[in-house]
Formats: structure tokens, sequence, C-alpha cells
């Protein structure tokens, strides 16, 4: 602020300068010295000043001294503007008793004009012409009618520039530059999670004016994933790790789409992977769409699966807090500030997250639809991608699923889910047995599977992923094998309900808690 003011002082400095200098132009420009005798003070030098708009003058009149000789009498002084004689200027021309000249070309111009009288005898002359002229335009006028306006304008062009130049630096200094270890954001005592809760409690992330600052505060530390639509990195924003997914500028509409699913009302949950912020990045030459959302160290389900064995409290809370999840996205929330129910349309092990209390959270709504119950309309992306083809329905796969009719695409993502459901399930361990981690489908179809490939093994040869036969042997995995099993149901209509999976799964976490170690 200081600094500020030290400019804005200078700037001052100079434009007191420059009104000092047209005032001493104009000053300058805009008086006239006249030779005056006889001067009315006596300390003048023999000149007196007029100020712009008057003249210096000379006359010569002859008075009567006595009846047979004429006194001749010359002054010499100045004209105000205000003076009525200065009106008479242009006309007094020369008699044979009385002669005067006005002039206001230069200093003490008076003071050698030709002062001649007339001879007595009346008679036309040439001089007369010469002697008399049209009075031309004041110099002084001139400079005076140029010089102010042009000061007046320089001067509130300047201020104008000056003022709104420095607004707009105390603007960028203010929004663009802002010292990370001096923002006031987030209170002493305060956490990113609590200043969430505290500016909005729906889900719609920081308030706007961080979010429009946030990309630029952000540190990028490594890159700890990369798909289609970008890269996701772990940052730092004010000493807390965010993670940070960068699209590809050709994937601005997945950005919109999934920054606007985020935001719904009432979205945020426990087992919803929290938002915390969308802004761009970037220069006249390149762009970066952030989506700004919590970090979890231990990365997605896929990723937790590959590095860890579980025990059936660690499988049952995985399950169950997934299931939570996608129920709080299926549900539709009815009140002043409701909540639209939402389908997934892409549920893998690689969109879920594993928090640090071993829990899970459902990431990447980018094709998420929304149902507005006011219409009865599916508000569905309008983006080209399509969800992960091994983890897609029967009725994707063929094409027949209705896309009028939300609950549609609800029973797609129960697919998914057992999908889900049988690679938490391979890594539990039984009777001191446990599974590799695998993808479904792995010993049917390639890494990378076509819609043919996938099409031939679920809808026409309608095979599902095996089910080992140990699990029959142990109460919890039987369940779970039943649940997983009914959502794979060929018939859409007739796979279980999140909420139903979530009410089972719970229970059975009731149970092995309520079990005495």
């Amino acid at each position: 602020m200081a600094i500020l003011w030290i400019r804005g002082s200078k700037i001052y400095t100079h434009f007191a300068y420059f009104l000092l200098l047209c005032f001493l132009f104009v000053s300058e420009v805009c008086t006239l010295e006249c030779f005056c005798h006889p001067c009315k003070d006596s300390d003048t030098n023999g000149t007196c000043v007029v100020a712009a708009g008057g003249a210096c003058f000379a006359s010569k009149s002859l008075n009567s001294f006595t009846e047979h000789e004429d006194l001749e009498i010359t002054t010499w002084g100045c004209l105000s503007p205000h003076d009525e004689t200065i009106l008479q200027c242009p006309s007094l021309g020369p008699t044979d008793k009385e002669v005067s000249r006005c002039c206001y070309d230069r200093d003490r111009c008076n003071e050698h004009l030709n002062l001649t009288l007339l001879e007595p005898t009346p008679a036309p002359t040439s001089d007369i012409a010469t002697t008399n002229p049209r009075r031309p335009d004041s110099v002084t006028h001139i400079a005076l009618l140029v010089t102010l306006p042009f000061c007046l304008i320089i001067l509130v062009l300047s201020i104008t520039f000056f003022y709104f130049k420095h607004r707009r630096q105390g603007l960028k200094s203010k929004q663009l530059h802002i010292d990370p270890e001096q923002e006031d954001f987030i209170p002493p005592g305060h956490s990113l999670h609590k200043l969430i809760d505290e500016s909005s409690g729906s889900g719609s992330g920081l308030p706007l004016i961080v979010q429009r600052t946030i990309a630029k505060q952000i540190t990028l530390v490594r890159r700890i994933g990369k798909g289609r639509f970008g890269e996701v990195w772990k940052g730092k924003w004010r000493g807390e790790n965010v993670a940070v997914k960068i699209f590809f500028t050709t994937e601005e509409r997945s950005w919109f789409r999934e920054t606007e699913m985020y935001q719904t009302e009432l979205l945020r949950h426990d087992n919803i992977l929290g938002f915390i912020a969308a802004d761009i990045k970037g220069t006249g030459s390149w762009t970066q769409l952030y989506l700004i959302t919590d970090y979890h160290e231990n990365g997605s389900l896929y990723d937790y699966l590959q590095a860890h064995a579980l025990d059936t409290s660690e499988m049952l809370y995985l399950a169950h807090s997934a299931a939570c999840g996608i129920t709080h996205l299926h549900v539709e929330i009815f009140g002043t500030k409701g909540k639209m129910a939402i389908a997934h349309r892409d549920i893998k092990s690689k969109n879920i997250l594993v928090r640090k209390n071993g829990t899970c959270c459902i990431a990447d709504l980018g094709l998420a639809v929304r149902y507005v119950s006011e219409t009865n309309e599916v508000d569905i992306a309008s983006n080209t991608r399509c969800g992960t083809i091994r983890y897609m329905a029967p009725e994707v796969l063929e094409e027949t699923l209705n896309k009028n009719h939300f609950d549609s695409y609800k029973e797609a993502d129960m697919y998914s889910f057992g999908l889900v459901l049988w690679e938490i399930a391979r890594r539990c361990v039984v009777g001191g047995i446990v599974h590799d981690a695998q993808l479904p489908y792995y010993e049917y179809v390639p890494q990378d599977p076509s819609i043919e490939d996938m099409r031939k093994i679920v809808c026409i040869e309608k095979i599902r992923p095996t089910l080992p036969q140990q699990w029959e042997t142990d109460e919890y995995l039987k369940v779970m094998s039943r649940l997983m099993s009914e959502c794979w149901n060929p018939s859409p209509a007739a796979r279980l309900t999140c909420l139903r999976i979530k009410k089972t799964l719970g229970k059975m976490v009731e149970a092995i808690e309520s079990t005495p170690k």
C-alpha cells in the first residue's frame, strides 16, 4: 500500500509540474508589456503591463496653448481589456488635431508608432486606409484560446489514464498475484474442508472468489494418473494436498460437465469425492482446464486392490462405503433445496477412490446423467464419450437401453457395481487363500476389449465372472456372491437397487463389528 502511495505521489508531482508549466506559458503569452509616459507609478521603469485582450497605445493631440500657438501632447500607455476605449482602436484614424494608434503584436510595440497629424486642409489620402487597418485577431487571444483548452484536455486525459492504470494494477495485485503465505481465505485453526462446509455445504466447493484464482496458486507436485481425458496430478494449495485433474483442451465439454455435476445441490457426501474448485489456467498460447478435488493417497480402488490383501471387515467396509456413495447419487432428495437423482454411467474400480480410513468414495462424474423430476426428463451429457467397455451392461452393449427412462441408467450402474464387488471379494483372504487382483472377464477378453468382444461374451454366451468354490464356505462371501450375481441379471428390472445392497452390506458390517475379537 505504501509503495502504491509513493508511486501515486510521484504521479501527482508530475501533474503539479505540468500545471505549473501550463500556467507559466499561458501567463507569458497572455500578458503584454507596453511603454508608458507619463506612467501612473513612478517606479515602473517606463512600462506598464496589460492583461490578455488589452493593447498598447500611443496618442498625439494639439491643444490650444495661445490664440496663435498650439501645444502638442503625446502619451503612451496600456488599454485594459475592459476599457471602453479599446473598442475604438480599429477606428481611431488621424485628424488634424489628434491621432492615436494601438498595437498588440509585441512588448513595447507602441514606443515607435507613427503619430502623424493630417494637414489642416482636408484632403483624401491613401494613408487613411493603411493607417487604420481592420483590427486582426489578437495574438494573445489566439494563444489563450488554443493553449488553455489544450492544457485542460491533456490534464484530464492524463489523470484518467493514470487512474485506471493504477486501479487495474491494484486489482491484479489483489486477485492474480496474491502471496499464498499472506492469504487469509482459510483463517487460523480452520481446514480446507471446514471452509467448504461453512461456505456452501451443498457440494459447490469453495467460494467462487477463491475458485477464480485457485489455478494460479496451486503447485503441481507429481503426476499420479493419465487417461483419455487428460492427467491427474498431486498438488499443493496453501499447505494442503489436493488432486488436480487437468483436462485436454479437446475435452472442454467433459470438464464443464463434470464441474456442473459436482456443483449439484446437496451432492456433498462422505462417499463421493469432495469437489474443491474448477478454474482455467493459461496464456495466449496454451490453456489448462483444472478440476480440483480432495486428494486420497491410497489412490483408486483398482490400485489399492493390486497392493493389499483384505480381511473380511476391510472387504465389507470398502463394499459398503462404495454402495453408500452410489446410493446417494441415485436417490432424489425433495425439499426447498432438493437434490436431483444422478446415474454415474461409468462405475469401475478405477473411478472409485480409497480414503485413508479404508472406505471408498465415488469419483469421475463426467458421464453422469441427472433426472429432472419436474419435467420428467433425463439431463444427459452432450459429449461423445461412452463408458468403459469392460464394465458395460448387456443392454448398453446391445444398444437396447431406453435413454428416455432414468431407471435404465441406474440399472446399468448396478451391473457395473456387481463387477466391482467381484473385484473386491477376490482380494479377501479365505482359509489362508487369496486370489490375485484381476479385472472382470480377464480370462475371456484381451486387455483392451472391443464392444464386439464384450457383446459376444456377455450378451451372446451370457458368461459372467467366475465365483470361486471356497466363497461358499464363508458366510460373508456367500452373501457377497449372491449380491453380485443378482446385479448381473440379464434383465435390468430384476437387478437389485443400490439401496438394497447398501442395507444388506450395512447389516453385515454391524454383525462383524459386534462379533467379539
